[in-house]
């Protein structure tokens, strides 16, 4: 029956919901032959692993179709896609005279899920909803709009994955209670604290009001590539030798499963053989050992404190931690017993629920987007940029900061537009988005990345690697979109700009033309907020 779809493209799955008007619930679609059947405590769903393959006579393979024909270790076939989009990752890979980057690939398969779950909308038009994390900018929200749009379907949007996630227990959830959402999935963490409120009788649906949210960009990707560096320590191996580069995807989907099984098991063996040379990589994992690899990349650290980061924007809201009813765990890395553990040593065991923890996401986005609203906040800061004159140095002046309330019910910066120089006649300002995750001083990480042959490879990611990503220009585009008739002279002020953020954290703008007395916008969209 058509309804309303919630997409979650994930780092490793992607979950594709139907909202049902009857049932006032949703569930996970089957789409051709991409989706596989994953048994789960709450039942069987539907999800299609985010996998792509090029094949040599330049057609593509989706999801299950590449497992199913055990090509998941090609080089052919991309995966990890959101992450590398989300990382602006410039990589790309080399095959039949083409280079194809991981937009290109994640855009075919996203657009491809997309037409594929077409037939289920209930109208041509009809809005869907996608997910994002926490911690994301701008500019993946952006990319997703672009496959949205090239795919047909135009009008869109999003969520962020733990607000979903509290959504996609909604018939369980009670009004007026607080709850703690833990989303650990393949790409990230995101830790949201939210309550669900009842509506007044003129307002339709639930209210979902987000109290405090945090995010880090650690997930089951990263422990995948913690197994891969202690598997080759094991055996005495380097990344770079050419025994592990034939093999080196082998030995990543070994890591993988090795992954998945001491969620369940206490033991775990590996052996990858190259065919080539004959040389074996293979050993055995106990789920202590795993453990401790965990502890080692501070894992537990790094969940404490993206929880407290959360339950401090909460405090801040004028709520505590005793105040929270349940911890709902959701994300592939949330079945991992000792990050159960971990959250029931700080909440207590009754209070921990590991419900629906793989599509949890995408139900709550088709609820979304059905009508379900929110009462949210703007999670990064946006500020102007501009030179001190001083020194000639770039420096930030804030715009919007993290915690802001949004809609708006005033302006939430003021700001005054000055030439630059006699005659100018176009002026503008640069509008920087800044997340707020941005790693420790001095802190040094290794990640996988893959070269454009598709071999896994060892790379040193810098607090100052993190810095640059961490700063995005977001209106680079048309940063001048202020015209002055008669031209400006220098130094004086011309424009006065009012920012107000509306429902769709759009950040408009009404600019005054301060030598015309004329309003030249009002409420204009320049940027799309997270």
């Amino acid at each position: 029956m058509p309804g309303r779809l919630g997409v979650d493209f994930g780092t490793s799955n992607t979950v594709v919901t139907l909202w049902s008007e009857s049932s006032h619930d949703s569930a996970t679609v089957q789409l051709k032959d991409y989706t596989r059947m994953q048994d789960t405590g709450d039942g069987s769903i539907f999800i299609v692993p985010s996998l792509i393959h090029y094949t040599e006579d330049f057609r593509y393979l989706y999801g299950d179709e590449v497992l199913k024909r055990n090509l998941s270790h090609s080089p052919r076939t991309f995966q990890w896609m959101k992450r590398y989009i989300s990382h602006r990752s410039p990589v790309e890979r080399s095959f039949d005279g083409r280079r194809i980057s991981y937009f290109d690939a994640g855009q075919r398969f996203l657009s491809e899920i997309l037409s594929a779950a077409a037939p289920y909308l209930s109208l041509e038009d009809e809005e869907i909803a996608l997910t994002v994390p926490v911690e994301s900018f701008e500019d993946y929200s952006h990319w997703l709009g672009k496959v949205v749009h090239e795919a047909g379907k135009l009008r869109f949007r999003v969520i962020d994955e733990p607000t979903a996630a509290a959504l996609g227990h909604g018939t369980e959830l009670s009004p007026d209670d607080v709850y703690m959402v833990f989303d650990f999935g393949g790409g990230t963490l995101d830790v949201a604290i939210v309550m669900v409120e009842h509506t007044s009788p003129a307002e339709i649906g639930r209210y979902c009001r987000v109290l405090g949210k945090a995010g880090i960009d650690m997930g089951g990707t990263s422990i995948d590539e913690w197994l891969f560096h202690e598997v080759l320590r094991r055996n005495e191996c380097a990344d770079a030798d050419e025994d592990i580069r034939a093999i080196s995807r082998s030995i990543l989907a070994e890591c993988e499963r090795l992954k998945e099984t001491l969620s369940f098991r206490d033991k775990a063996e590996f052996s990858v053989l190259n065919p080539i040379s004959g040389a074996v990589i293979s050993g055995e994992f106990t789920r202590g050992e795993f453990e401790d690899l965990l502890d080692k990349h501070d894992a537990f650290a790094k969940i404490d404190k993206t929880i407290r980061r959360a339950l401090t924007a909460a405090f801040e809201r004028g709520f505590n931690e005793d105040q929270i009813k349940a911890v709902l765990m959701v994300g592939g890395c949330s079945q991992i017993p000792s990050v159960q553990k971990a959250l029931k040593r700080i909440f207590g065991n009754e209070k921990v629920r590991l419900n629906r923890p793989l599509d949890a996401v995408a139900r709550g986005a088709a609820a979304f987007i059905a009508g379900t609203v929110f009462k949210d906040y703007i999670q990064h800061d946006y500020a102007i940029r501009y030179v001190n004159p001083s020194n000639g140095h770039y420096e930030y002046r804030p715009l919007v900061r993290r915690g802001t309330q949004y809609p708006s019910s005033e302006a939430v910066a003021v700001i005054t537009v000055k030439a630059s120089y006699d005659g100018q006649d176009q002026l503008g300002i640069p509008i920087f988005e800044i997340g707020g995750n941005t790693g420790a001083s001095g802190e040094q990480r290794l990640e996988i990345f893959f070269d454009e042959f598709g071999i896994p490879k060892v790379h040193a990611i810098t607090a100052n690697d993190c810095a640059k990503r961490n700063h995005f220009w977001i209106n680079e585009a048309s940063p001048t979109f202020l015209r002055a008739e008669p031209p400006g002279k220098r130094g004086e002020p011309r424009f006065r700009i009012e920012f107000m953020v509306d429902r769709n954290r759009h950040l408009l703008i009404t600019a005054h033309d301060l030598q015309s007395s004329i309003v030249v916008f009002s409420d204009y969209p320049v940027a799309k907020l997270i």
